[in-house]
């Protein structure tokens, strides 16, 4: 059999949803990813972008960019690991420690390598980590990629976490990796709950607060911080592709341990490190991200608004707590069709369907940023009230 028969079969049905229209992927945007977008000369509502507070049209990260660029050139030409660090990246590195209150920082290219990278290194053969059944994919291939045994517990449930442990042999290490900020559901891991229970079996646990980054804590560190958690949390990992406007990830903890990662991760040691305006640009966000909490208390007034507007239009939004809002329709075809319908009218959001949720559990997913104005979301409001009745959503 021809290894490229199962590429004609999935051309055939790519194809037959492009020519019906229902097609949602890869759209072109004409500028830049802002509160708006312009597609095909139309300009959008952008409600979904991990953008989160609104820094990849600020000015000032723009210039840093520039200005790296012209300092340092377009690319560092190799790893990390060789000839690929510059000071920047140090500077980066430190800064990011001293946030998130950890001894150390590494940076990965992109949030998905850090994961992978940090989880196949750490967890070798023998070893377990157990994962949240809704963790990120990173996560789940990372934990393929290892040379350990993958166990997943019940959704932010403590107690299937304890099971799970419970029944692990004592010999082999065990790393619980969960996100902070769910990116499909919107809510957020308990950890207060779940800590404890790691602590009773000797579990490491790790958090990926790629969404909750700029979003959460007093400071905008994140989960860990909202809860208080940040002496009880071994590994905090995250991505400046979100809050940080920028391009790559990052991982936290005690300085053996990010050490060990540094001269074991593949993902790092073999790929070309973060080019110097991505650094630059997320070194700039962090300082906003620091110095402006009025950024962070605008994105949850918008997100409150939003978590009460749909509801009250008859929309199911699940769990959501945060500025990830999704909207449950269930129905592949109808969701495609409603996503197509909200498109038309001006609002940009993504579909969601299996195997990216399980089956008949297809969803819309919004997302919302500190640059969004009231009159806008409001106006998106209505839209989404007129082609939810049109649709039979509502």
């Amino acid at each position: 059999m021809d290894i490229f028969k199962k590429c004609e079969d999935y051309y055939s049905l790519v194809k037959r949803v492009k020519d019906e229209g229902y097609y949602p992927y890869f759209i072109p945007i004409d500028s830049q990813p802002d509160h708006d977008v312009v597609i095909n000369g139309k300009r959008m509502i952008m409600l979904g972008s991990n953008n989160y507070l609104g820094l990849t049209a600020d000015p000032r990260v723009k210039e840093a960019a520039i200005k790296a660029t012209e300092k340092y050139g377009t690319g560092c030409t190799g790893s990390r690991f060789l000839n690929g660090t510059l000071d920047i990246h140090i500077e980066l590195e430190e800064k990011l420690a001293d946030f998130f209150h950890m001894e150390d920082c590494i940076c990965f290219s992109t949030g998905y390598q850090t994961n992978l990278g940090a989880i196949s290194s750490l967890v070798l053969k023998g070893d377990y980590i157990i994962a949240d059944k809704l963790d990120h994919a990173s996560i789940i291939d990372g934990a393929l990629l290892s040379r350990g045994s993958l166990k997943r517990f019940a959704h932010n449930d403590a107690e299937s976490l304890d099971r799970v442990l419970a029944a692990l042999p004592d010999e082999g290490g065990k790393l619980v990796v969960v996100d902070g900020i769910f990116s499909m559901e919107g809510d957020v891991a308990p950890l207060p709950e779940l800590v404890p229970v790691c602590k009773r079996y000797g579990a490491r646990i790790m958090v990926d607060e790629a969404h909750s980054v700029g979003v959460m804590g007093a400071t905008g560190a994140g989960v860990v911080e909202h809860f208080g958690m940040g002496d009880e949390v071994d590994l905090v990992m995250g991505t400046f592709s979100k809050s940080f406007a920028s391009l790559g990830g990052f991982i936290a903890g005690q300085e053996k341990v990010i050490t060990f990662l540094r001269h074991n991760s593949r993902s790092l040691i073999f790929s070309a490190s973060i080019t110097p305006a991505s650094v630059a640009s997320a070194l700039k966000a962090l300082e906003i991200i620091i110095s402006e909490p009025e950024r962070r208390e605008k994105l949850w007034g918008n997100t409150r608004m939003m978590l009460a507007g749909f509801p009250a239009l008859g929309y199911e939004i699940g769990t959501s707590a945060t500025p990830i809002i999704p909207l449950h329709i269930g129905d592949d075809m109808k969701t495609l069709f409603f996503w197509k319908e909200l498109h038309h009218a001006g609002v940009f959001v993504n579909p969601v369907l299996p195997p990216a949720v399980p089956p008949s559990k297809s969803l819309i997913r919004t997302s919302y940023m500190a640059t969004h104005a009231k009159e806008e979301l409001r106006r998106a409001l209505d839209i989404f009230e007129e082609v939810g009745m049109k649709t039979g959503v509502l």
